[in-house]
């Protein structure tokens, strides 16, 4: 389900209980969504969350024990190439997660800029526990995240972290009690919706574009950003305006 809000923010509820086990129909409304989503230049932060008591509880094994094993491949490039999607959204991405977020669901979570929990939730890449890997992405995004060796704990064990352990080493970036996962993620991506919509995409672009590379490129690619979208915006001339006319800004995204 997705849902408009004020200041350009764009809610996406997980549906398919109990657990929003991610089934192929559930990760086909995701991809569609998220492909409107990319080009929707009304869109300024987007809030992922689950519906019910859980964020996902990760692939759906029912439906996994019953298709043909030789497309399994497959179906990991297609799972990739969503989350990629979302990871590469031009607007900041925010996991609210409640409850649960377990395998292919802390894959989606990691998929996003930033992760508000509950205190109660769980994380935790169990694939292991049942002959599994992630394949979602998840060996590669919690690594970068959270580093190898703490990367490896998690996944060669199957262990389930509570959210307070999670927070600690860099898994969330909050943890707010249980049940207010949903208003502070909100409450950020509207934060995030009222700031200058231009610089924050072009912000964006050079974290993800800039990390991986040597540090000299990626200075490289933030000055381009810079000089080539951020001065030329209309944005940064109402910033200006607006702060030398002591007025909150109107910033329009272009």
């Amino acid at each position: 389900m997705r849902k408009s809000e004020e200041d350009g923010v764009e809610l996406l509820v997980l549906r398919h209980p109990p657990v929003n086990a991610l089934s192929t129909a559930l990760l086909d409304e995701l991809a569609t969504h998220v492909t409107s989503l990319s080009t929707t230049p009304t869109a300024r932060a987007v809030v992922v969350t689950g519906d019910g008591p859980y964020f996902s509880a990760g692939a759906d094994l029912k439906e996994l024990a019953t298709i043909d094993l030789s497309r399994a491949p497959e179906i990991a490039r297609a799972g990739q190439a969503r989350f990629e999607a979302i990871a590469a959204l031009p607007v900041p991405t925010i996991a609210a997660i409640n409850g649960l977020a377990l395998g292919g669901g802390l894959e989606l979570a990691l998929a996003c800029d930033l992760r508000v929990a509950g205190e109660s939730t769980k994380l935790g890449a169990p694939e292991v526990n049942y002959g599994l890997m992630p394949a979602y992405g998840g060996t590669q995004r919690l690594p970068r995240l959270i580093g190898l060796a703490k990367a490896q704990e998690l996944i060669f064990t199957g262990a389930t972290l509570p959210a307070a352990e999670a927070l600690r080493i860099g898994l969330v970036n909050k943890v707010v009690p249980a049940g207010q996962e949903l208003r502070a993620a909100r409450d950020w991506a509207h934060t995030i919706g009222q700031r200058a919509p231009v610089a924050v995409r072009a912000a964006k672009r050079a974290m993800r574009e800039g990390i991986e590379r040597p540090m000299a490129d990626g200075l490289a690619r933030e000055i381009e950003l810079f000089g080539g979208e951020v001065l030329a915006s209309d944005d940064l001339a109402e910033g200006i305006s607006a702060f030398v006319e002591r007025r909150p800004p109107k910033f329009q995204g272009r």
